[in-house]
């Protein structure tokens, strides 16, 4: 084929006509609006970017102050754990202190009773004050000088059974015996008895105060012949009842044995003070004899008001506990006795013994000291 013929076939461009021309403008117009379409679109999306970066570093931020605080919060959770770990400790060495305190304190309230029981016991000591005859001697002295009153101190102390108290002349000889505590005390061939040394504790009264005042119906007797007790009373009685001896009517007669003074309690108020204003009566003990001079005081009543006491060890007494009942009581004691006073035990010379064997009951009376001896004996 030739190349006219080529060319013969090629068609020539049709002429733009008005109605393609608006239909392309139309096309352009369209293409505006989706590209400003597509231009929006991409500046929402930006904003959209924007703003999900801005969340994501304040969710960030946020995370991180989370992650601080939680460090922050298990540091202190730990300090806590092992200040209240510290805390139980010190309170548990404050309960264990406590609690030896505690029975420190029952400790000491068991001896407190213990010595109570002990006092209640020995209060058991009844005196009185016996007449003795003065003379001015012509000294006089401040009020400062004057002797307070005084009285023979006795306790009765109760004794458990298979128990003894030891006096010895000599202090020295006390403490050795209650140094070695325990003392083995042969009875005769193989026997022998193991038995302990115990310091003997006394409650005695170290200050007492008295509030006295006259009884209206009482009378103390005193300057009274030796004769039968029973007999005294009934004359002193008879005597004084009769109106013409200035008495009335007897409700009780006593005799006071440690001071070897009587007293009279009158039913009226009105009889004991004109018997002591008189003071000295003759009383007729035997018929037909001579009448004897007594001497009628005042008798006092006295109320305690203060009463102060302390505990006291007896410097030459010692408790011997432990003692069986393996013979008669009178062997055993003797046996005792020799032991203790032979100085290769550690003994010395008694001055008083006395045992009291096992299911028995003793008390035994301690009383003021001799002024050649310090301190209490048995």
């Amino acid at each position: 084929m030739s190349s006219d013929e080529d060319f013969s076939l090629m068609m020539e461009p049709k002429p733009l006509c008005e109605e393609n021309l608006e239909g392309v403008k139309k096309m352009i117009i369209s293409c505006q609006m989706q590209h400003d379409q597509l231009l929006r679109e991409q500046q929402d999306l930006i904003q959209s970017r924007d703003e999900q970066r801005d969340l994501a570093q304040q969710f960030k931020q946020r995370s991180d102050r989370l992650l601080k605080s939680l460090e922050e919060d298990r540091h202190t959770y730990t300090e806590n754990v092992q200040s209240e770990k510290e805390k139980l400790v010190q309170l548990k060495q404050q309960d264990d202190q406590l609690r030896r305190e505690i029975q420190r304190a029952e400790a000491a309230m068991r001896e407190m009773e213990a010595n109570n029981d002990d006092l209640k016991k020995q209060t058991s000591v009844s005196a009185a004050v016996p007449e003795k005859r003065v003379v001015f001697m012509g000294l006089t002295a401040g009020t400062s000088d004057t002797q307070r009153f005084e009285m023979t101190l006795r306790v009765v102390y109760p004794m458990e059974g298979g128990t003894a108290l030891i006096t010895f002349e000599e202090e020295i000889v006390a403490r050795k015996i209650l140094s070695l505590t325990t003392h083995e005390v042969n009875l005769g061939g193989e026997f022998s008895i193991t038995v302990e040394a115990k310091p003997v504790q006394l409650m005695i009264p170290s200050q007492v105060e008295i509030d006295t005042q006259v009884c209206p119906r009482r009378i103390l007797i005193s300057n009274l012949p030796k004769m039968d007790s029973e007999r005294l009373l009934n004359k002193l009685e008879i005597h004084f009842s009769k109106t013409p001896h200035g008495g009335g009517e007897v409700q009780e007669c006593d005799l006071l044995q440690d001071s070897g003074t009587v007293v009279l309690t009158f039913v009226r108020t009105d009889v004991a003070k004109g018997l002591t204003e008189m003071q000295y009566h003759d009383v007729e003990f035997e018929r037909g004899k001579k009448k004897h001079r007594v001497k009628v005081t005042p008798f006092l009543n006295g109320t305690i008001t203060n009463l102060k006491t302390e505990q006291v060890v007896c410097p030459r007494t010692v408790l011997l506990t432990g003692i069986p009942s393996i013979m008669e009581q009178d062997s055993l004691q003797d046996l005792l006795e020799i032991h203790f006073q032979k100085s290769s035990s550690g003994g010395g010379e008694v001055d008083a013994f006395l045992y009291n064997p096992l299911g028995q009951q003793a008390s035994a009376l301690f009383q003021e000291d001799c002024p050649s001896h310090k301190g209490g004996a048995l």
